[in-house]
């Protein structure tokens, strides 16, 4: 079972758990390969495995570490929410009980974390005994700490000390009411007047960002050694829910940076830099200056994303010489009323000079990330796309061109948290694909059907639980949420108030209760902003 782990290569020195250390089992609800490319999870990983006061084993769906008989506490990093389905698995794999309220004091805590969690956690919540909302950096020694004072206390004690640390979340401490079993929600306050009514995301606001803290043959992207450059992106597209989520935008400086590469150049030549808008650093060309020097000639160096007025022919140059051959950049759409509408900063000129600088350095292909069904979208923004794509062919003719697109999915914490999915968006897929495919434009679309999954559970509330639950013994395609539905008709909403209704701005939302992002009344006026422009 534990063959992968003898690949590994570890960039830290993990501590030797003393005899009263809490008994930890972190999980990822995925494969090996696809967990241990997480740079969250190896974050938190490492943080629990450099304590003296823990002994952590880690946990993927295919393999293991050894495992201890009386864990006290089982966490899981939530990177995608269709991931659920894996971790219910794990925990019965466990012998844990999958709801909150069947568990009892012989049973470990459960804990989660990561993007989905911190989002929206509502639909997972009777999953949970706690999860973390935010960045793992200032979170884990708090909770960690708690649950070390409180280790013999009643789990019922244990809980309550731990809804007291700034962003913790103990869903079984608050109620959630509604109109009707059908209804909306009509409030969600705490159980008791001294859990806090609202929970606050913690943000890591320190010097450094994240970095590998293991490098492997076996990962996803293989021997990759990933330094996180940028957490979050100052652009504030109104859809995205890397940018809101994360806020505020932060920057390790070069003297940290250079540091953490080397590092991981001393185990292997492949460099991955990460972040939601990595050329945005200020100080990228020096660091770009850095990685073109001579003893870098063998290193092969990938950047996650790139911002479209920020690709120069030097960048496309140095990227060439390290062994990529693309570049990804996100446009969104072709048409630049519906950018502006999203608060997508970027002209056409600037779509067309990035392919004209991609081409003059070397890159042979350029990927796009676009999207259909935005809010207020009509046909001429489709069609828009395909006009954008015959004048880029036309530009750079070298050039292969793809485009990468998925469906609209309102996201929690984000502008567009009050939008449905548009009905119209399967059609315009098919369109794009008809018409780009003319051009000899690879498209390569997102499962519109699971991009209406991904909706409904971005939105969800706590009703959903026991339909996820169902789903899970049904598979995971559209129509088994459908059947779910139908089996459950009368204890929540329907399927379309979920996935395809505009909401109210006065709706309480199911998230209302949990300061992950910019307040509510923020959020509303960047909506309103859109619409402005629209």
């Amino acid at each position: 079972m534990n063959h992968p782990f003898s690949a590994e290569r570890y960039l830290f020195e993990p501590a030797h758990p003393s005899s009263d250390a809490l008994q930890v089992i972190y999980g990822f609800p995925n494969t090996y390969s696809v967990g241990i490319t997480s740079l969250g999870y190896q974050l938190v990983w490492a943080t629990l495995a450099r304590r003296r006061d823990v002994a952590v084993s880690r946990l993927f769906t295919d393999v293991h570490e050894p495992l201890p008989r009386h864990p006290e506490l089982v966490g899981f990093s939530l990177s995608w929410e269709l991931d659920y389905a894996n971790l219910l698995a794990l925990l019965e794999q466990l012998n844990i009980p999958i709801w909150q309220r069947d568990r009892h004091e012989e049973h470990p805590l459960i804990f989660g974390g990561g993007p989905v969690l911190t989002a929206n956690p509502e639909p997972f919540a009777d999953f949970f005994d706690v999860i973390l909302l935010g960045d793992a950096e200032p979170l884990l020694e708090p909770f960690l700490t708690t649950v070390a004072h409180e280790r013999s206390a009643p789990r019922q004690t244990q809980l309550h000390r731990l809804a007291q640390v700034p962003g913790l979340y103990v869903p079984s401490l608050y109620t959630v009411t509604y109109t009707s079993p059908s209804g909306d929600i009509n409030g969600i306050e705490p159980t008791q007047p001294s859990v806090p009514r609202v929970v606050q995301k913690q943000v890591h606001r320190g010097h450094t960002l994240a970095a590998s803290t293991v490098v492997t043959p076996l990962a996803a992207w293989e021997s990759i050694y990933m330094v996180e450059v940028v957490r979050s992106c100052p652009e504030l597209c109104r859809f995205c829910l890397a940018s809101y989520l994360t806020l505020p935008f932060r920057t390790p400086s070069i003297e940290t940076l250079i540091p953490a590469i080397e590092r991981g150049l001393a185990v292997t030549d492949r460099i991955g830099l990460l972040g939601a808008s990595v050329t945005q650093h200020p100080e990228f060309v020096a660091l770009m200056d850095y990685l073109s020097q001579p003893q870098f000639a063998q290193v092969r160096l990938s950047i996650a994303s790139v911002r479209t007025n920020t690709v120069t022919e030097a960048l496309a140059q140095l990227l060439s010489q390290r062994g990529t051959h693309s570049l990804t950049i996100a446009i969104e759409t072709g048409s630049a009323r519906l950018r502006h509408v999203i608060n997508k900063k970027l002209e056409t000129e600037e779509i067309l000079a990035a392919a004209t600088h991609a081409q003059a350095g070397g890159l042979r292909a350029l990927k796009f990330y676009g999207m259909v069904g935005l809010p207020t979208e009509t046909t001429a923004d489709v069609e828009a796309t395909v006009a954008l794509f015959q004048t880029l062919k036309k530009t750079a003719p070298r050039l292969r061109f793809t485009l990468g697109c998925s469906t609209f999915v309102p996201k929690a914490q984000t502008p567009f948290q009050w939008y449905g999915v548009q009905s119209l968006a399967e059609k315009r897929l098919k369109f794009l694909k008809k018409e780009l495919g003319k051009l000899g434009v690879e498209f390569r679309p997102e499962s519109y059907n699971d991009s209406l999954i991904q909706a409904l559970l971005s939105r969800g509330d706590r009703r959903l639980a026991p339909l996820l639950e169902r789903v899970r013994h049904y598979g995971t395609s559209l129509g088994s949420y459908r059947r779910s539905f139908k089996e459950l008709q009368g204890q929540l909403p329907e399927l379309d108030d979920y996935i395809w209704a505009d909401w109210p701005q006065d709706k309480v939302l199911p998230w209302q209760h949990l300061q992950s992002g910019l307040p509510t009344n923020t959020l509303a006026n960047h909506a309103a902003a859109a619409l402005r422009v629209s």
